[in-house]
C-alpha cells in the first residue's frame, strides 16, 4: 500500500461477502440494537423521569405551607458557625396546624444563636406534620434535568454493557471455533519436509 494507510471500510458487516460470517451479521444487529436502545430508550427515559420528577416536587411544593412556629429551647450558636459557616440543629418549636390544632415537635434550625422564644418559619404538610421546605422552581426544575439525565445515562450504560458482553460472547465463540479449526488443519503444516 502507498503511504501505509489502509482504507477503512465503512457498514462492512452490512455488505454482502463471501467471508461475512452468521456472526458477524449477528454482530450487527447486536450493535444496531444496541445504539436504538440508547438513542431512542435513553432519550425516552430523561424525558418520562425528568418530568416525574417535575411533577412530584411540583406536588410537594403545592402540599406544604409555611406557618410561624415559636422556638421552645435556648439554641446556643456554635464556635463553627462563628466562623462563618453555615450549620443547621435541632430544636424544639411548637407551631398550628391548619385545623387549629398546636403542636410539638423538632426541626432544623440556622445555627444562629436562637433564643427561647424567637419566631421562625417551618413547613408543614397538608396533615400539619413537619416536613423539609419545599424546592422553589428553579431548584426543582435543575433536580428534574439531573434525574433525567441519570435516568437517560443508566439506560444508556446498561445498554452498552449488554452490548459489550453480547459481543465479547460472540468473540469468544470465534475464538473457539478458529481453535478446533486450527487443530484440524495445524497438523497439516508442521509435518518435516525431507
Amino acid at each position: 500500500m502507498p503511504g501505509g494507510r489502509g482504507t477503512k471500510v465503512r457498514l462492512w458487516r452490512w455488505r454482502s461477502s463471501p467471508l461475512r460470517r452468521r456472526d458477524d451479521k449477528l454482530e450487527a444487529w447486536i450493535v444496531l440494537v444496541m445504539w436504538a436502545v440508547i438513542a431512542v430508550g435513553g432519550t425516552i427515559a430523561g424525558l418520562v423521569t425528568a418530568l416525574s420528577a417535575h411533577e412530584a416536587l411540583a406536588q410537594q411544593r403545592s402540599e406544604r405551607h409555611a406557618v410561624r412556629a415559636v422556638v421552645l429551647t435556648d439554641v446556643p450558636r456554635s464556635p463553627s458557625s462563628r466562623e462563618g459557616g453555615t450549620y443547621r440543629t435541632l430544636a424544639k418549636v411548637r407551631w398550628t396546624t391548619p385545623d387549629g390544632v398546636t403542636r410539638t415537635g423538632r426541626t432544623l434550625v440556622d445555627d444562629t444563636g436562637l433564643r427561647r422564644g424567637s419566631t421562625i418559619t417551618v413547613w408543614q404538610d397538608t396533615h400539619g406534620a413537619l416536613t423539609p421546605e419545599p424546592a422553589d422552581p428553579a431548584e426543582a426544575a435543575a433536580e428534574a434535568v439531573f434525574f433525567g439525565v441519570a435516568a437517560a445515562l443508566a439506560l444508556s450504560g446498561l445498554a452498552l454493557g449488554a452490548g459489550a458482553l453480547a459481543r465479547w460472547r460472540l468473540d469468544q465463540r470465534r475464538l473457539d471455533q478458529w481453535s478446533r479449526e486450527w487443530d484440524l488443519i495445524g497438523p497439516q503444516w508442521s509435518q518435516k519436509t525431507g
